[in-house]
């Protein structure tokens, strides 16, 4: 079992920049794929980055260059870098762990966090 946390959301100006952080429970976090996800109202919850227990990373087009994923495996967290950011990004991001290396189905995650608002203003 593992539990997720995310923290870091926050209102800001477009242009902006935040860190989120997903800190897990458990010792086996670092065998996990870890997925930053978000969804905005009346839209379908996406992948915005992911990153292997190896740590390749995999990042959604609309956020190529703005944004990084990173994982720190003696804190047991993960982090998503966004900079740049557009009030298209506003949206509840999501922290998720998966036993899939390559996951990038909603369906492939089996542990998620409540989630973290972030508010892009223009």
């Amino acid at each position: 079992q593992v539990t997720l946390v995310e923290s870091g959301g926050e209102l800001v100006q477009a242009g902006g920049s935040l860190r989120l952080s997903c800190e897990a429970s458990g010792r086996t976090f670092s065998s996990y794929a870890m997925g930053w996800f978000r969804q905005a109202p009346g839209k379908e919850r996406e992948l915005v980055a992911a990153i292997s227990s190896g740590g390749s990373t995999y990042y959604a087009d609309s956020v190529k260059g703005r944004f990084t994923i990173s994982r720190d495996n003696a804190k047991n967290t993960v982090y998503l870098q966004m900079n740049s950011l557009k009030p298209e990004d506003t949206a509840v991001y999501y922290c998720a762990a998966s036993r899939f290396s390559g996951a990038r189905q909603w369906e492939d995650y089996i542990y998620w966090g409540r989630g973290t608002q972030v508010t892009v203003s223009s």
